[in-house]
């Protein structure tokens, strides 16, 4: 293929080391490559028809119509951000291998563990697992880039926050003070980049395909069935993890009411080889323990 292929990125810093680790690969097979950095999605003008195709993410979205409108040929995203429906002429071509899974607390000091305190998320995952852990803490809303959350703590009388510890090991910012949250469950995909391509660009498609990890795509496949039958295009906090030993994969899903009073969780393990319908069995059988009124009275309380 003689085409360079262009990789559309957001252009925060995680963003741009992302697509960087997607083009040194791309490279090492032989491939031209070139970054395009696009500006949020504020800095352009959606119209109608674009919408019409299904695009709802709000960190995919500007890439998605850079995709459709050919200023790049694929984009690469953190999968955890990318909608479970993709829209339409848009296919996902790679899933790279996955990083640290695991949620951290950055801190500075850990005394109002035992007491009262504030931590900063802006995940409702992760915030409504803190309450479920620490229903007498309260937690503020924390949003920006990585850098941006990590100054807002430092200047902030909160606490800790929460981070996911791939991103900022990623951009070498983890900080000395922190601990890994082994018992709040990962979002759907955490932790894995994502490429997507045009589904008319078969070359392109071929190319990136080349990227894809078996064990990683596998796993988020499963994760993320179970976030598309639970969530219905709403947001909510679930979580979901997926892990392979051997021939068989295990997977662990939870929902939660937002303000952390309800839980709701299930683990299963099955052969790998059928892996395509355990994240839509996990979420049927939570729908079914009282998930589906869980979620009612979470679109309520979203569009109240």
């Amino acid at each position: 293929m003689h085409k360079t292929i262009r990789i559309g990125t957001r252009d925060s810093q995680l963003a741009l080391w992302q697509a960087k680790t997607v083009q040194t690969r791309l490279e090492d097979l032989g491939y031209s490559t070139e970054i395009i950095a696009v500006k949020s999605t504020g800095d352009l003008i959606l119209d109608k028809p674009l919408y019409e195709l299904g695009i709802t993410g709000i960190f995919t979205k500007t890439l998605d119509v850079a995709m459709l409108n050919g200023t790049v040929d694929i984009a690469v995203h953190s999968m955890k951000d990318v909608p479970t429906l993709l829209p339409k002429g848009i296919i996902q071509s790679a899933v790279l291998k996955r990083a640290n899974v695991n949620d951290i607390l950055v801190y500075k000091d850990l005394d109002f563990l035992e007491t009262k305190g504030t931590i900063a998320t802006g995940s409702l995952r992760r915030k409504a697992q803190w309450l479920n852990r620490y229903p007498d803490h309260t937690v503020e809303d924390l949003r920006g880039n990585v850098i941006t959350r990590l100054q807002k703590l430092e200047d902030s009388n909160w606490n800790a926050a929460v981070f996911a510890k791939a991103g900022l090991e990623r951009i070498n910012v983890l900080p000395e003070q922190f601990i890994e949250l082994d018992w709040m469950v990962p979002a759907p995909a955490q932790g894995a980049m994502v490429i997507v391509s045009l589904e008319k660009n078969k070359e392109v498609t071929e190319a990136v395909s080349k990227l894809n990890d078996a064990p990683t795509d596998i796993c988020t496949h499963v994760e993320r069935d179970f976030l598309r039958i639970l969530e219905g295009g709403c947001t909510a906090p679930i979580g979901a993890i997926a892990t392979i030993t051997g021939d068989t994969i295990a997977f662990t899903g939870i929902l939660l009411a937002i303000d952390g009073s309800k839980r709701l969780s299930i683990n299963k393990t099955d052969t790998l080889s059928n892996y395509k319908e355990l994240g839509k069995r996990c979420a049927l059988e939570i729908i079914e323990k009282g998930g589906k009124e869980l979620m009612d009275s979470i679109k309520k309380e979203m569009n109240s």
